[in-house]
C-alpha cells in the first residue's frame, strides 16, 4: 500500500472528483465504496481470485474476437483493443487469479449495489496493475480504463455471480474431500471396534446392548450421504450467465463473445461450467445457490450429531469410568487448574450453528431477488464462501484434532454393559418381558451384574445366559429359532 507522504492523483466520475492515493491500484469507484459500506467484515480472498479468472476468460475471448474479426471485416472500424493493451490485461487478471495485488482490496464483504463495487474494485486493480505492465502510472486511463477496457464486453450482472459459482466449485471440490478425510477416520474407529460393547442410550438413559463400531458406523453412514449430496452441487452451480451482460440478453455484447466465453473459462478452470440455456433465468434467479447451501446445512447437522455425541461420551459427568477419552488440545480455564475443554467439538458446533444462521440468510436474500436481478449478490456470496469455508475447517479439525487421537476403554465399557439393566432386553426371547424385568429390578437394586442376579433367580441356565451374552450374539441382527 501506499505510504503516507507518497502524495494522491485526483479521479473523476460523473459525481465529482476523489483523491486516491498516488500509487494505488484501486480507484474512484473502490474508494466511493470503502465510504459509503464502512463495514469491516473482510472479502473473501477465493471470490478475489476467482473474479481473475473470469476476467482473463474474457479477455482472452475479446482477443479472439478482435482477431475473428479483423480477418473478416477488415474494413469494419470496430470498437477494439490494442495487442498491448490485451496482454497486459490478461497477465494482471491472471495475476488476481494467483492472489496477487489483494492489498489493493478495499471493497468490504457487505456493500449495496448487487456487486457493481466489487466488480469495479477488480477492473480497477486490472486496469492499474495493466498500466504499469505498459511503463504507465496508475490512474492513467487514457491508456487503459477500468470501464472502457479492464471491463469490456462485461456486466456486473454476468461476472460477479460467474465468478461467485467458479469459487463455490473449487471449495465445493475441497470440501468433498474433507468429508472423505473426516469418514475415513470414522471408519478406522468404527473397523477397530467392531465388537467393542457398549450401553446404546435412547433419551440419554440406558436402552440395550450394542457396540462402539455399530454407533460411529452411524456415523460413516451420514459423512457418506454428506459426501454424495455435496458431489452433486456442481450440477446446480455449473450454469453461468457469463456473456449475458445486464440481465441476460446479451445486449451490447457480440454474439461471438457470447458463444466462446464459457468455453474458455472451462479451459482454463478445468471445471464443468456450461452456458445457461436461459441466461436471463441465470441472471435473476438464485435458487440453486438455496439448494446447494441446503446440501451444506445437512452436513452441517451430522457434524454436530458427532461432535455433541463425542463430547457426551468424553464428558466427565461420566465418572469415576470414563469410556471414550478425547485428546486434550489446549488449557481450559484461566482459573481452574488442571481443567480440559472440549474445545474441537465446541468448534465444531459453533461452525454448525454459524452454517444454520448462513442458510437463513441465504435464502431470505435469494427470495428478495427483484424482477430481473438480485441485488444481494455480495452479501450472498460471502454467506455461502463462509458456510463451506467453515465446513472445512471443522472437518480438518475433527479429524487432525480429535478422531484420530479419540481412545476407547473396551473394558471398562464392557464391565458397565453387563452391569447394566439394559443388557436384560437380550433374553426377551428367551424369558419374556416380565421375567426380564424382575431380573433388570434385581441388577438395580442390588448393584448385581446380569450373571450376578441371574445366579440369585435361576432363569437362565449359566452356561447359555454366557452365550447369549457373547458380542457376536448380541450384535446379530435378530435372532432365529436356532
Amino acid at each position: 500500500m501506499n505510504k503516507p507522504n507518497e502524495g494522491t492523483r485526483k479521479e473523476q466520475d460523473f459525481l465529482g472528483d476523489v483523491d486516491v492515493p498516488v500509487n494505488a491500484l484501486y480507484g474512484i469507484h473502490s474508494c466511493r465504496a470503502r465510504d459509503n459500506f464502512p463495514d469491516s467484515t473482510a472479502f473473501h480472498k477465493e471470490w478475489y481470485e476467482a473474479i481473475g479468472i473470469v476476467k482473463k476468460a474474457c479477455y482472452l475471448t475479446s482477443r479472439d474476437y478482435f482477431v475473428a474479426v479483423s480477418k473478416k471485416y477488415p474494413e469494419k472500424n470496430i470498437r477494439t483493443l490494442q495487442e498491448d493493451q490485451l496482454d497486459a490485461l490478461i497477465l494482471s487478471a491472471s495475476e488476481v487469479a494467483g492472489g496477487l495485488y489483494f492489498d489493493h482490496w478495499i471493497v468490504p464483504a457487505v456493500s449495496g449495489g448487487a456487486g457493481t463495487s466489487i466488480n469495479m474494485n477488480a477492473n480497477e486493480i486490472i486496469a492499474n496493475a495493466a498500466l504499469l505492465k505498459l511503463g504507465k502510472k496508475p490512474g492513467d486511463y487514457s491508456v487503459i480504463d477500468p470501464l472502457e477496457h479492464a471491463n469490456i464486453f462485461q456486466s456486473t450482472n454476468d461476472v460477479i455471480p460467474t465468478s461467485l459459482k467458479i469459487c463455490l466449485l473449487y471449495l465445493l471440490l475441497k470440501l468433498e474431500s474433507s468429508i472423505n478425510e473426516t469418514r475415513a477416520e470414522v471408519e478406522k474407529i468404527e473397523t477397530a471396534h467392531r465388537n467393542s460393547m457398549k450401553i446404546a442410550y435412547t433419551q440419554m438413559q440406558e436402552a440395550v446392548p450394542s457396540s462402539f463400531g455399530k454407533l460411529f458406523s452411524t456415523y460413516s453412514e451420514a459423512l457418506s450421504r454428506d459426501w454424495w449430496r455435496v458431489s452433486k452441487c456442481s450440477e446446480r452451480l455449473k450454469l453461468v450467465n457469463l456473456g449475458g451482460g445486464a440481465v441476460g440478453t446479451g445486449l451490447s455484447v457480440p454474439r461471438f463473445f457470447i458463444m466462446e466465453v464459457v468455453s474458455n473459462l472451462q479451459k482454463i478452470t478445468g471445471l464443468p461450467v456450461a452456458r445457461s440455456e436461459n441466461m436471463a433465468d441465470a441472471t435473476s434467479n438464485l435458487d440453486s445457490f438455496v439448494e446447494v447451501h441446503a446440501t451444506l446445512k445437512s452436513h452441517a447437522v451430522n457434524l454436530e450429531k458427532l461432535a455433541s455425541d463425542i463430547r457426551l461420551m468424553a464428558s466427565d459427568i461420566n465418572k469415576p469410568f470414563p469410556v471414550v477419552s478425547i485428546p486434550a488440545r489446549q488449557t481450559g480455564s484461566t482459573i481452574m487448574p488442571g481443567k480440559i475443554n472440549p474445545v474441537i467439538p465446541e468448534f465444531v458446533i459453533s461452525s454448525s450453528h454459524l452454517v444454520y444462521s448462513n442458510d437463513q440468510l441465504v435464502s431470505g436474500l435469494c427470495g428478495q431477488g427483484c424482477l430481473e436481478l438480485n441485488a444481494y449478490i455480495p452479501v450472498i456470496g460471502h454467506a455461502m464462501i463462509s458456510s463451506l469455508k467453515l465446513l472445512i475447517a471443522a472437518n480438518q479439525s475433527l479429524k487432525q484434532n480429535l478422531l484420530s487421537s479419540l481412545t476407547i476403554n473396551t473394558a471398562v465399557s464392557l464391565e458397565q454393559l453387563m452391569r447394566s439393566p439394559s443388557v436384560t432386553t437380550a433374553l426377551l426371547p428367551l424369558i419374556g418381558y416380565n421375567k426380564a424385568a424382575e431380573l433388570a429390578r434385581l441388577m438395580k437394586a442390588d448393584k448385581l451384574s446380569v450373571s450376578e442376579a441371574n445366579e440369585k433367580l435361576g432363569l437362565v441356565d449359566p452356561a447359555k445366559l454366557e452365550d447369549l451374552l457373547k458380542p457376536g450374539n448380541l450384535l446379530k441382527m435378530g435372532y432365529t429359532i436356532e
